[in-house]
């Protein structure tokens, strides 16, 4: 049941990443970012309408963590960074003349060059950590204890992006750092369990293999029961109460966690 339940999200997952894409961060696609507090709530269209009237581009308005608190996405500018830096000026001084009381937080610029090598960057340091791991445990156990290890990773990444495809939270660097401590704790789990099975195999000689998978689950449960929740308890208070810069990195880390957890049991050992 948990094979067919991961096969079916799995597929599902990637297929709403081929169609719907993901929410790319100035980090990764280039332009410039605006954060900003308003004295009071704004209409968004409004908003929307007036940046637009001062031809910066087709920008992206989101709410973010609250009805008074705005992200302002510009596209990359023609001219380079002199350019950027007038966009956002013209930005900056609407918001003042039209909305009284509103604050500029931060105004971040990432340049197309910097933008596509820090995608390529990223991407390639997820893909190597982990086949750096499924390496390790085919050394470290059998290789079919690395094939089932790739294969958790995989679910658990694929996972992850599925969600933020869904629900189109901006992916940043904040991201792929959550996704690779996911990668890292996914692992920890799965060896810890892997170990066991290692343990039984010499032990009960003469055991079927899925009595034998079940028992050494069942004796590293509690574990990872215990370990799990108390992780994602810490995340939850984070979520709750943590600040809004690192939401993404929050949020992404709570999914690979819950994943993670489910993955370790119910495919890596299948």
């Amino acid at each position: 049941v948990g094979l067919m339940l991961s096969i079916i999200l799995t597929v599902a997952s990637l297929s709403l990443v081929a169609v719907r894409g993901l929410n790319l961060g100035v980090d990764f696609v280039g332009g410039q970012m605006i954060r900003v507090t308003f004295a009071k709530q704004v209409d968004v269209e409004k908003l929307r309408n007036d940046v637009g009237s001062i031809n910066v581009g087709d920008a992206s308005i989101q709410e973010t963590g609250g009805p008074r608190s705005y992200q302002i996405r510009l596209p990359k500018p023609e001219g380079g960074e002199a350019a950027a830096n007038r966009a956002a000026s013209q930005v900056r001084s609407m918001l003042q003349q039209r909305y009284p009381g509103a604050r500029v937080d931060s105004v971040e610029t990432v340049s197309g060059k910097v933008s596509e090598e820090l995608a390529w960057d990223g991407s390639l340091a997820i893909g190597l950590a982990m086949l750096g791991i499924a390496i390790y445990i085919w050394f470290r156990f059998e290789w079919q204890f690395g094939v089932g290890a790739l294969i958790t990773l995989f679910h658990d990444v694929a996972m992850t992006l599925g969600f933020f495809s869904l629900t189109q939270l901006q992916v940043d660097l904040n991201v792929v750092a959550a996704i690779l401590t996911i990668v890292g704790y996914s692992l920890n789990d799965t060896v810890v369990i892997y170990d066991r099975i290692r343990e039984n195999l010499r032990k009960f000689r003469k055991m079927s293999i899925v009595p034998l998978l079940n028992l050494s689950l069942n004796e590293t449960l509690s574990r990872t029961m215990v370990t799990s929740l108390s992780i994602l308890l810490a995340l939850g208070m984070l979520l709750l109460l943590g600040p809004e810069v690192i939401f993404g990195l929050t949020i992404a880390i709570f999914i690979g966690i819950f994943v993670g957890t489910y993955s370790s049991i119910y495919i890596s050992s299948p």
